[in-house]
Formats: C-alpha cells, sequence, structure tokens
C-alpha cells in the first residue's frame, strides 16, 4: 500500500471499489466545520481557492505510487480536507488520466460549485460525490457549520447547476442524523431539493464513526428504512465493509498509517491482521500505547483515530 504525503491506497470502498487516494489538501483545511466529521475539527479556511499544494509534487507521487501500488479500481480525489479549494484541481484531474485509464473521482462538500471555474474544473473528473446535508440555512449553519458566509441558496444552486452541466456520473450523498435532519419536515423538503438535481445515484448514510460533535447521532434502522421509502436511494451498512491493504511489511506500522489517513473500528483492525494471519492483541496493544493515537468508544465498538 502507498503512503505519501498526498497518495495513498490502495483502500477497498463500499462504492468504489479498490481507490488509490489523491489527497490536494492536507492538514485537516475546510470551509465547512460539519458536526459529523470523524476527522475532528478543521482548521477552517474561507471560501477562496489557493495553491495549497503544487500540481507537480502530487503528480511526482502519483507516478511512484503507480510503479508499486496494487491494482485498483478508481483514483479517488479526497484527502484530509475540501478538494476543491486547491486551484489546481483541474490540472490534477488531467494530469492523472494521462497516467491511468482508471476512472477520477471527485468526492466533495460541493460548497464550492457556485464558482464557475470550479464546476468546469470538477466536471473532467469521471464520478463526483457531492454531499446534500441540510435542507435549509437554519440546518445548513447547524450541520455544516459554513465558513465565511457561504448561503444554503448558493450551496444548493451550485449543486443543481453542476449537476445538469456536468456529463459524467453524479453520485449525491446525505448523511442523517437523529433530530437534526430526519424529521417528515425534513424528508419533505428533501424531496422537494432533490427533483432539481440530476443525480445517478443516492447514497443514505449515518455516521458510523465517532463524529466531531457528540450530538451527531447514528439514526437508527426503522429511520433509514423511513427515510429511503420517501426518498429512494441507497442506504448504506452500518459498519463499514472496506478491506484495508498495505504493503507495509510492519503490520503495527501499517495500521498507524492507515489510522492516519482515515479511523478505524475494531472490526476493521482485526480483519486487517486476520489477512495477515497474525493475532490482534499484540497489535492493538501497541496502538493503544502510541500518544498520537486516541481510542474513541462509539455505539459499543472502539475507533481509533489520530490525534489533531
Amino acid at each position: 500500500m502507498t503512503h505519501g504525503k498526498h497518495v495513498y491506497g490502495v483502500v477497498a470502498s463500499r462504492r468504489l471499489g479498490k481507490s488509490l487516494g489523491v489527497g490536494p489538501i492536507t492538514d485537516n483545511m475546510c470551509n465547512f466545520g460539519c458536526v459529523y466529521c470523524q476527522l475532528g475539527r478543521s482548521d477552517y479556511v474561507p471560501h477562496v481557492r489557493k495553491n495549497f499544494t503544487p500540481v507537480k509534487d502530487i503528480l511526482a507521487e502519483f507516478d511512484e505510487a503507480l510503479q508499486k501500488a496494487p491494482e485498483f479500481d478508481v483514483v479517488s480525489i479526497v484527502g484530509d480536507g475540501e478538494p476543491t479549494l486547491n486551484t489546481g484541481l483541474g490540472k490534477l484531474i488531467k494530469g492523472i488520466k494521462a497516467r491511468t485509464d482508471k476512472p477520477v473521482v471527485l468526492i466533495t462538500n460541493g460548497s464550492l460549485f457556485f464558482d464557475p471555474e470550479t464546476r468546469e474544473e470538477a466536471a473532467q473528473a469521471d464520478i463526483v460525490i457531492p454531499s446534500l446535508d441540510a435542507y435549509d440555512e437554519p440546518s445548513f449553519k447547524r450541520i455544516n457549520r459554513p465558513y465565511n458566509g457561504l448561503t444554503f441558496e448558493e450551496h444548493f444552486w451550485g449543486i443543481v447547476d453542476f449537476s445538469k452541466r456536468f456529463e459524467g456520473q453524479l453520485w449525491l450523498e446525505i448523511i442523517f442524523m437523529k433530530g437534526l435532519n430526519d424529521s417528515e419536515d425534513a424528508m419533505r423538503s428533501f424531496k422537494k431539493l432533490l427533483e432539481a438535481i440530476r443525480y445517478d445515484k443516492l447514497y443514505l448514510n449515518t455516521p458510523v464513526r465517532p463524529p466531531t460533535e457528540s450530538y451527531a447521532q447514528p439514526v437508527d434502522a426503522t429511520t433509514m428504512k423511513r427515510i429511503q421509502k420517501t426518498l429512494g436511494g441507497i442506504p448504506l451498512d452500518y459498519l463499514s465493509k472496506d478491506d484495508y491493504m498495505s504493503d507495509i511489511d510492519d503490520s503495527v506500522e501499517a495500521l498507524k498509517a492507515l489510522i492516519k489517513r482515515h479511523p478505524m473500528h475494531q472490526f476493521e483492525i482485526e480483519g486487517f491482521l486476520r489477512h495477515r494471519r497474525e493475532n490482534p492483541k499484540k497489535a492493538i496493544e501497541a496502538l493503544q500505547e502510541d500518544k498520537n493515537i486516541e481510542i474513541v468508544s462509539y455505539h459499543n465498538y472502539d475507533v481509533y483515530r489520530f490525534k489533531h
């Protein structure tokens, strides 16, 4: 498995298969402060795009990854923050496509789709997965907590406009939380909003790892069925079925590299070690002793994540 500053994977995803990740933003910089974010509190940055990381540096790392990465199905542009904040996004997508024929996926909060230049660059991807967790201005401020004055109208109509111009696959995702956006009134609002968006798939999700705010709790199975009945879409399982892989020989170091990119719960860690035919006890004890890792108990299972 590749573990660079900007390129990592391959990680198996419920939606995308085997994914090679590319992060144009590092250090958890985001223009949203979503209450459900599994990475913890972000370092807020305004809705102003910058050259956070030179594309040539990312592509150089991508070239190295291609030489040693196992087989993968897609290249996912995501990272530790909002990828569309990087002004090199379009150039990055072009560079990746020049190096591989695998589909390029952009995972984004969709916050900058009100900007024509951002829409044009994002449209070069094959699959775009934006989030729409709020249904009006109060829920937008309550759930996504945008930085620097972005309104729900700008956010929503940016996604609508992008959806009607984009020629690739648009997979919309909504994160549902108990008491925040799961009411009957919210469902009626979401249903009306979705009628304006041209999307190919709708994923219904709920927090499965400890969120930034403890009150961002997952909805139960009954509620998710009710949501699906109203909106359609594809509910994602509560516990991820992701299959983690690494080419780092030392299992503890491999797990640390994985956890730095993506929090892992105890079942994922145990599954990773079983694939290696190793007893989980020693590795888990080593993770518990690492001062850079915190363990959070969440709905009767332990989640391991890096401290920020």
